[in-house]
């Protein structure tokens, strides 16, 4: 979760009352959001910076809140204001509206075909008469930061830029060309560059540094310029300096370059309807008309509101009380959610706002309904079916084999379910059998290219990597295999199965028969006709010849046990004598 610090007394004094801080507390709660710390700036700045930068700073209080990830809205302490204000029917939630300029003429943006390279994607707007202090300002790019940090993935999905507009001239022009080809000084410097040394140049920028690999490599870099060929900003890395906004600023134009269409409109939204209340006229927005590398125009931003419709039956049947259409309305009311009672008391007509693009699912409408009815006056009741909460009886049955191997005096030891092919199959004797392994697709490394059909490789590279431990080593693994099936939905199947390994001067193989017979009796399964029986067998090259047998049940092959091949030990780095016994734990479940 995101966590946001505002200041304490610009908190309230935009909620209109002191609370303290045990009160804060409560209220965030309510509104399902968390008071994480109260801290200062010295505090702070000590933290990060030293005691030597906490000697200029002060002793202002800061409230540190965390916020839901997909709350954008809430990212500033504009949001969190407003939506607690609303949250407490103290204000209602503004309508947002685009108003055109007063020239008649709406600010152009032209896309090149170049970019769809690179970064294809570019929206933007106008907040126009806005004012600033200090205070607001620092949120102002404060919101930045937050949203490129999660939204915004890093800049790599989108990348804002803001700008004075006072000191640029459209219209503007997105463009894609050789970093030798672009020339600008960059905010916070004095000298000009080309874009390719200043990628150079951030090469030691603790902050900017993280995000020159986005077009690092590309034969061209995106590029923003004004009428006059000036450059605006150099996305995803750094705007230029001509354009700075100031404290002085009242006209900011902002632009979102990205990859991600629908996650730069979210991002245009929110920072425009954020701090669109200080405008000279509160809460509107100037459009700017953008023309994409096909031709086709669009006009940025779209604050429409959606509208969804919910069924009451859905939110009472999930949030566990019976509400009355009307109740429901008013509590989403209170989420800035803009609710009508339709359908005679059984449906809901949601406007959904353009701040609110966490707003998906009927769900996320029923979530909110509980959150402003309030998770404490939910009534606690007893779930009606007995299953939920029990142990699954596999794992059930696993726990008790796991016990009684360890009375047995075997270590258990947990490995990757996913490992390598050659670990798998090569290393100890087995072909690779792609009937029945599940193989990993464009595998990120050699170590993880399928998922285990045996718990043995695993027991076997424990061994390998425990050479220093005295003899002998006795362990055991009580987990999961997959095998391909046609029968299951997703074309493959867990198998729960145990096995064990005895090491030491001599092979043991009487000491895991004997563990096999004992896991057999405690299962309830007799030996011999009935029960089950071991049979001799060869064909698996994993263990020395002669010296192994599989066990059967019924008729079928249900586990094996045998001395390992020295050649598959000395694989695995042991050179001391070894066996190991495995076997399904699942046709034994209902003995």
């Amino acid at each position: 979760m995101p966590t946001v610090g505002v200041s304490r007394d610009l908190l309230m004094k935009s909620l209109g009352r002191e609370y303290t801080e045990e009160e804060f507390d409560e209220l965030c709660f309510e509104f399902g959001i968390e008071l994480d710390e109260v801290t200062t700036e010295k505090e702070m700045a000590a933290k990060m910076s030293g005691q030597d930068a906490a000697i200029t700073a002060d002793d202002e209080l800061i409230y540190k809140i965390d916020i839901p990830a997909n709350r954008y809205d809430l990212l500033c302490l504009e949001g969190i204001s407003l939506s607690l204000n609303v949250f407490r029917e103290v204000k209602s939630y503004p309508m947002f509206r685009v108003v055109e300029p007063t020239s008649g003429q709406r600010l152009q943006m032209h896309v090149k075909p170049e970019t769809l390279l690179i970064r294809p994607f570019v929206v933007c707007a106008v907040l126009r008469g806005i004012t600033f202090d200090k205070a607001r300002y620092d949120s102002f790019l404060d919101l930045q930061d937050k949203l490129h940090t999660n939204i915004c993935r890093k800049r790599s999905l989108v990348a804002i830029g803001t700008h004075d507009l006072s000191k640029i001239q459209g219209p503007f022009s997105y463009e894609a060309q050789p970093p030798e080809d672009i020339k600008f000084t960059p905010l916070k410097q004095t000298r000009e560059f080309n874009a390719k040394d200043l990628m150079e140049f951030y090469k030691s920028d603790l902050k900017l540094r993280a995000f020159l690999p986005l077009i690092a490599s590309s034969p061209v870099y995106p590029v923003i310029y004004d009428a006059n060929r000036t450059v605006l900003s150099l996305p995803p890395i750094i705007n230029g300096a001509h354009s700075a906004i100031s404290l002085d600023t009242k006209d900011v134009f902002i632009e979102c370059t990205a990859t991600d269409l629908n996650k730069a409109k979210i991002v245009l939204n929110t920072m425009v309807t954020m701090f669109a209340c200080y405008c000279e006229q509160p809460f509107t927005v100037e459009p700017v008309e953008v023309t994409d590398s096909t031709g086709a125009k669009a006009v940025y931003p779209d604050l429409s509101q959606r509208e969804v419709e919910v069924e009451m039956s859905y939110i009472n049947a999930r949030v566990g009380v019976h509400f009355e259409a009307d109740r429901a309305a008013k509590l989403l009311t209170k989420m800035c959610l803009d609710t009508t009672v339709t359908d005679g008391g059984n449906k809901l007509s949601v406007k959904v706002p353009a701040t609110r693009s966490d707003v998906l699912h009927p769900c996320d409408i029923m979530e909110d309904v509980a959150i402003a009815f309030g998770y404490n006056n939910l009534p606690k009741t007893e779930p009606k079916t007995v299953t939920v909460g029990k142990q699954l009886p596999v794992n059930c049955f696993s726990d008790l084999i796991r016990a009684e191997l360890a009375m047995a005096g075997f270590t258990e030891v947990l490995t990757w379910i996913l490992g390598s092919k050659s670990d798998n199959f090569e290393l100890v004797n087995r072909p690779l059998d792609v009937n029945k392994a599940a193989l990993i697709g464009n595998a990120s490394t050699c170590d993880f290219e399928c998922v285990r059909t045996s718990l043995v490789p695993g027991l076997l590279k424990t061994l390998g990597s425990n050479k220093e431990v005295a003899l002998p080593i006795k362990i055991f693994e009580v987990s999961d295999v997959v095998e391909l099936s046609a029968s299951s939905d997703v074309g493959a199947g867990n198998i729960r199965r145990a096995a064990a390994l005895f090491c030491g001067v001599t092979s043991g193989f009487e000491v895991v028969h004997g563990l096999v017979d004992r896991l057999m009796e405690v299962m309830g399964v007799p030996a011999g006709e009935g029960g089950y029986t071991v049979a001799p067998d060869n064909s698996d090259a994993c263990f020395f010849p002669g010296r192994a047998a599989n066990v059967l049940w019924k008729g079928k092959k249900v586990g094996s046990y045998g001395v390992v091949h020295p050649e598959v030990l000395a694989r695995f780095g042991s050179l001391c004598p070894a066996s190991v016994m495995e076997i399904d734990l699942e046709p034994f479940l209902t003995l």
